[in-house]
């Protein structure tokens, strides 16, 4: 089904066309994917839902984000498109933590309630559902071939493998570890300097544009950034003074830590990663979603929440090559077994990534915030130093696993969820609010597109 071109349909979107040789993909967290095809007239598409319904005026802006108003404008352009009610057939795929309201759904059953809208709909408009497969606690992909009107749905990452064996593989023993840790090599000293003064709170900007005008490599990367998609300016940003002035010396902090740390996830063999780069898109959103959780709460500076977001996964930079080798043993793990990535780690690996990004933290001397987070990003303790970032830290990672979906391999613990959310002032009912006013390009790119797409807006 996969040979011919693939399309991706982000989030609050859709796609729709006649008879074409194309398969439309949308990957599924606790969003909900809906494929209409009239074979009849061989018009089809996908329609990707972040949210079940508004959850403020702002809503109307973006209609397609919503089950409630997105499904209504697919069908119609279905129609205008020349399709027949009485001949589309749909397939629902998505909506992951279906289940009772508490503390262990992610935002009271957001993908649930997607759900139960998108049935009701489409009975309403009389369209027969082939196929829905919703619920569950991991990712899946919807594809549509557009060629033959065909619908699939797999769970992501399945496709690697043909079928889910015994892999015959020789574990890694802590010495092993021990030696991919020693081989990796650390981020530039201006990056650590940068590192240990935002996490502090205290810097000069022209002392660290000066410190950062040093480094070639890292001036070039920084610049390169600079004059990519990520800022839309007319004219050629040429030197560190030059990107200051039109950018602003927090949007220069960001970039000048993200060209020193891009060069750390290159290498990879996906085994973490469902997709190429997925281990650093997934850092890049997480880094994003931090910043903007950090305005929303005014907890912590946005800078050092963006910087711990980024950071956060690098103990999986070392057992990537790991993981990839027995991909199939955490597969069964977490699908089958419904166990969270840290466990499957400590059972197969004898560490996890927290654990090893800890110890990396600790080697490359990160400041007391930056190492904490690192450590408990996954499950805060209560009584930390630095509690309140880690806690934004770990709400902007279970995000990034729920509605991006397609870019890493991990399922996150979302036992007392209120507990969790309490030390930054938010509670579960709240998530579905502080979803919609993360920045749309977040969870609706590709993840290709991720960091071309973000704007300094």
């Amino acid at each position: 089904m996969f040979g011919l071109p693939q399309h991706h349909v982000p989030s609050g979107s859709y796609y729709l066309s006649h008879k074409e040789p194309l398969i439309l993909q949308a990957f599924l967290g606790t969003c909900v994917g809906v494929s209409l095809y009239d074979d009849r007239n061989d018009v089809g598409g996908i329609i990707h839902i972040l949210l079940p319904e508004p959850i403020s005026t702002e809503g109307s802006l973006f209609p397609d984000k919503y089950a409630i108003t997105g499904l209504p404008r697919f069908i119609q352009a279905l129609y205008d498109a020349g399709a027949s009610g009485e001949h589309l057939v749909a397939c629902i795929a998505g909506g992951a933590l279906v289940g009772p309201i508490d503390e262990r759904d992610l935002a009271l059953d957001i993908g649930g309630r997607s759900v139960e809208i998108v049935r009701r709909l489409l009975d309403q408009e009389n369209i027969k559902i082939k196929r829905a497969e919703t619920g569950g606690f991991f990712a899946c992909r919807l594809s549509l071939n557009l060629q033959t009107g065909e619908s699939q749905i797999d769970p992501v990452g399945f496709d690697r493998y043909s079928e889910i064996t015994e892999p015959s593989i020789t574990l890694p023993t802590q010495g092993q570890i021990e030696q991919a840790m020693n081989s990796l090599k650390p981020i530039p000293q201006i990056a650590l300097k940068i590192l240990r003064l935002v996490g502090e709170d205290t810097y000069d900007i022209q002392e660290i544009a000066s410190e950062v005008r040093k480094d070639q490599v890292i001036s070039a990367k920084t610049l390169q950034l600079c004059n990519s998609a990520l800022f839309s300016f007319r004219q050629k940003i040429d030197t560190l003074d030059h990107a200051l002035l039109l950018i602003g010396q927090d949007q220069l902090i960001k970039l000048v830590i993200s060209a020193a740390v891009k060069k750390l996830f290159e290498p990879g063999s996906q085994g973490y990663s469902l997709c190429k780069g997925g281990l650093y898109h997934h850092s890049l959103g997480t880094a994003l979603v931090s910043e903007k959780l950090a305005q929303i709460t005014g907890k912590i500076p946005p800078a050092a929440a963006y910087t711990a977001g980024l950071l956060h996964d690098i103990g999986k930079v070392v057992l990537d090559q790991y993981v990839a080798s027995a991909f199939p043993l955490f597969y069964r793990n977490i699908i089958q077994n419904k166990t969270n990535l840290i466990s499957a780690e400590k059972e197969i690996l004898g560490t996890d990534h927290t654990e090893v990004g800890y110890a990396l933290a600790n080697r490359w001397d990160f400041p007391e915030s930056l190492t904490e987070a690192i450590k408990y990003h996954h499950c805060p303790q209560p009584g930390m130093a630095h509690q309140e970032l880690t806690h934004i830290l770990y709400l902007a990672d279970l995000l990034m696993s729920r509605f991006h979906a397609d870019l890493e391999f991990e399922l996150m613990d979302t036992d007392n969820l209120a507990e969790k959310l309490h030390p930054i002032g938010l509670t579960p009912q709240q998530l579905p609010d502080i979803i919609d006013k993360i920045p749309e390009e977040i969870f609706s790119s590709s993840p290709e597109m991720l960091f071309e797409g973000h704007n300094n807006s």
